[in-house]
C-alpha cells in the first residue's frame, strides 16, 4: 500500500471531483475530507483547536521551529499534520482543525461537552482563544482573499445565507454573516466548555500567547508532552515573530498553502497580516465599535476574559 502523505490525500479527493455538479462535488468532497480528518485526528499525538485566524499557524510555525532546529530540516517546510513525523517518526503528530465548519465539524463533535467517550477525548487538546471581534476581521480577509475556492464552497454549503466574496464588505460579514460576530462568540463559549470538559484539555489565549510567548509556548509544550529547553523555545519565538515570519511569507520561502504567498502587491491578502491585539478598533467608527463591544459583552462567557471591563 502506497504510504502517502495526509496533503496528498486531501488533494486526491480536491482534483478528481473538481469537474462533478456542485452538489454532488460538495457532497464527495464533504464526505471523504471528514474522513481524512478523523484520520489525522485519530493518529495524531495532540490537537489543536482553534477558529481560523486565531493564531493556530503562528503556533504552528513555532512548534515546526522546534524540530527544524532539533533535526537540521529546511525552514520553509512547516507542520500541518504529518510532513516531519513520516521522515522522523520521532517528530509528533499534529492535528489542528477548526473543529466546526463542514468536515472538520466531525471532530469537533467527538471533543464536544457530553459526547459519548473515544480515544480523541483522551489526548492533549489545546484551544486556542481569541478576541472574537479580532478574529472576525482578521477572518473577513481570510474568508475573502485566502480562503480557497474548494474550502469556501464547503463553508458556503453548510450555511443558511452563503457570502459572495466578491461583493460583501467588511461590516456586514463581521456584524451580520451567518459566520461573522454572533456565531464566533458562540463558538468561542462553546470550545472554551468543551476543552473544560475534557481531561486534557488546555485553553490558551492568543493574547497570553503575544504578550508572554515563550512561557506560554513552554505551558503548551509541556501540556502535550514534549521537551525542550528555554533556549530553544526562545530560538522559535524569536523566528515566529511578527516581522520574521512577515519577511519570510514575502519573499515566498513557504511552499504551503497556510504560509504560502497570495498576492505580494496586497497586503491584506498576507498571512501574516497584522495580529494586533485589539485591532479592530482601527476598523470602524465609533458607533460601530460601540455596537460590537456590546454585543460581546452580552454575550461572551466571562472566562475567556474578553468583556469590555477585562480590557480595562
Amino acid at each position: 500500500m502506497l504510504n502517502l502523505s495526509d496533503g496528498v490525500k486531501k488533494a486526491l479527493i480536491i482534483a478528481p471531483t473538481e469537474l462533478l455538479p456542485a452538489g454532488a462535488r460538495v457532497g464527495l468532497r464533504r464526505k471523504y475530507l471528514a474522513q481524512l480528518e478523523l484520520s489525522k485526528a485519530q493518529r495524531a499525538n495532540f490537537l489543536i483547536i482553534g477558529h481560523p485566524k486565531s493564531g493556530n499557524t503562528w503556533l504552528k510555525a513555532m512548534i515546526s521551529r522546534l524540530y527544524q532546529l532539533r533535526h537540521n530540516l529546511p525552514e520553509s517546510k512547516l507542520i500541518n499534520t504529518d510532513e516531519f513525523a513520516r521522515k522522523i517518526p520521532e517528530i509528533p503528530r499534529l492535528a489542528a482543525t477548526n473543529g466546526c465548519y463542514s468536515y472538520e465539524g466531525e471532530v469537533g463533535k467527538l471533543l464536544a461537552e457530553g459526547a459519548p467517550d473515544n480515544p480523541l477525548r483522551h489526548k492533549p487538546v489545546v484551544f486556542l482563544a481569541r478576541h472574537p471581534i479580532d478574529i472576525a476581521v482578521s477572518w473577513y480577509h481570510q474568508f475573502t482573499k485566502r480562503q480557497s475556492r474548494a474550502k469556501q464552497e464547503l463553508i458556503n454549503a453548510s450555511i443558511e445565507h452563503p457570502i459572495d466574496r466578491r461583493s460583501v464588505g467588511l461590516w456586514d460579514f463581521v456584524r451580520h454573516s451567518d459566520i461573522g460576530l454572533p456565531f464566533l462568540i458562540d463558538y468561542e463559549n462553546g470550545w472554551a466548555r468543551n476543552v473544560r470538559a475534557l481531561p486534557r484539555g488546555l485553553m490558551v489565549r492568543y493574547e497570553d500567547l503575544r504578550a508572554e510567548p515563550v512561557e506560554t509556548l513552554g505551558r503548551i509544550l509541556a501540556h502535550v508532552g514534549e521537551s525542550f529547553s528555554e533556549e530553544e523555545i526562545r530560538e522559535a519565538v524569536e523566528w515566529g515573530s511578527f516581522d520574521n515570519l512577515r519577511k519570510l511569507e514575502t519573499s515566498g520561502t513557504f511552499s504551503q498553502g497556510g504560509m504560502k504567498l497570495v498576492n505580494a502587491e496586497d497586503p491584506t491578502t498576507y498571512k501574516v497580516r497584522r495580529g494586533k491585539v485589539g485591532g479592530y478598533r482601527e476598523d470602524f467608527p465609533p458607533e460601530q465599535v460601540a455596537e460590537l463591544d456590546a454585543l460581546l459583552d452580552a454575550h461572551i462567557d466571562p472566562a475567556l476574559g474578553y468583556g469590555t471591563a477585562d480590557q480595562g
